[in-house]
C-alpha cells in the first residue's frame, strides 16, 4: 500500500521572517515618570534609552523591517512593565528588543563633584550585556538573537560587562550563558519571561562610568550601537 503524501504546510511570515512583515518592538526602558538610573553626570537614563532606541528604530527600517515600532510607555516602574508586555503580545510582536543603559549597586558607588553639584560615579566596570529568560516561550529564538548580537558589538570593537557574575553584584548576579559574547541570563525579568516572542534587553553601556558615560553620548557609538542591531537582525531573519 503506496504511503499517502504528506500535506504541505506552508511557514508562517514570523517563521519565514519577512523584514517587511516582521514585527519588532524596540523597547524604551523606564518611563518619564521612572527615570531608570543616573548617570555619573546627574543625567536620567531614561533619556539615553530614548536616543538610542529612536536610532535603532530608524536603522531598522532603513533596512528593510518596515514594521518595527519604537514603544515609549508611562507610569510608574511595575506598571509600566506589565503595559509594555501588553502592548508587545497585542501587537503580536515577532521580536522585543529592550534598550537599557547600565548603572552598579549603591554599595559600589564613589563621590564626586560635577558641574557644582554632588554626584556619583563607578569607573570599575564598563562595557555592555544582554540579557534573556529562560522562561520566555521562544527562549531559543532569544538566545539566538542576543548571540548576534553580542557578536556585532564585539566585531565593532565593544567588550561586554563582566561583573555580573561576582558575588560583588548581590541580587543583580546572573548566570552567563555565552562568555564570549556576553549573554546573561534573567529568568525572573518582567519583559523577558511574560512577552510571547522571543525577548532580549541590551544594557548598551555604562553611564555611571564617566568615561563611558561620554562615549554613549557620541553619534559614533550610538551609531555603531544601532548598525549592531540592524546587522544582527538581518542575519536572524536570514536564518529563520
Amino acid at each position: 500500500m503506496a504511503k499517502a503524501a504528506k500535506a504541505s504546510v506552508k511557514p508562517s511570515a514570523a517563521e519565514r521572517c519577512e523584514p517587511g512583515k516582521f514585527r519588532i518592538i524596540v523597547d524604551v526602558g523606564h518611563t518619564s515618570e521612572a527615570l531608570g538610573a543616573t548617570s555619573a553626570r546627574n543625567d536620567p537614563e531614561f533619556g539615553f534609552n530614548l536616543h538610542l532606541a529612536k536610532l535603532v528604530g530608524e536603522r531598522l527600517k532603513a533596512s528593510g523591517f518596515a514594521a518595527t515600532r519604537v514603544l515609549v510607555t508611562d507610569g510608574k516602574a511595575k506598571a509600566s512593565l506589565l503595559k509594555r508586555v501588553a502592548t508587545a503580545n497585542g501587537a503580536r510582536a515577532d521580536l522585543f528588543l529592550s534598550i537599557h543603559h547600565d548603572s552598579v549597586p549603591d554599595q559600589l558607588l564613589e563621590q564626586w563633584e560635577f558641574d557644582g553639584a554632588k554626584s556619583w560615579f563607578s569607573d570599575r566596570f564598563s562595557g555592555h550585556s544582554l540579557f534573556v529568560s529562560e522562561r520566555n516561550p521562544h527562549f531559543a529564538a532569544s538566545l539566538s538573537f542576543a548571540r548576534l548580537l553580542g557578536k556585532e558589538l564585539k566585531a565593532g570593537g565593544l567588550h561586554y560587562a563582566s561583573q555580573y557574575t561576582l558575588p560583588l553584584m548581590g541580587r543583580y548576579r546572573h548566570q552567563l550563558l555565552d562568555k564570549d559574547v556576553g549573554v546573561y541570563r534573567y529568568d525572573s525579568l518582567v519583559v523577558l519571561s511574560r512577552t510571547n516572542s522571543a525577548a532580549v534587553l541590551l544594557e548598551a553601556g555604562s553611564i555611571i562610568n564617566r568615561d563611558e558615560e561620554m562615549a554613549m553620548n557620541s553619534p559614533e557609538r550610538q551609531e555603531l550601537i544601532a548598525g549592531a542591531v540592524s546587522t544582527a537582525m538581518r542575519t536572524y531573519c536570514e536564518k529563520r
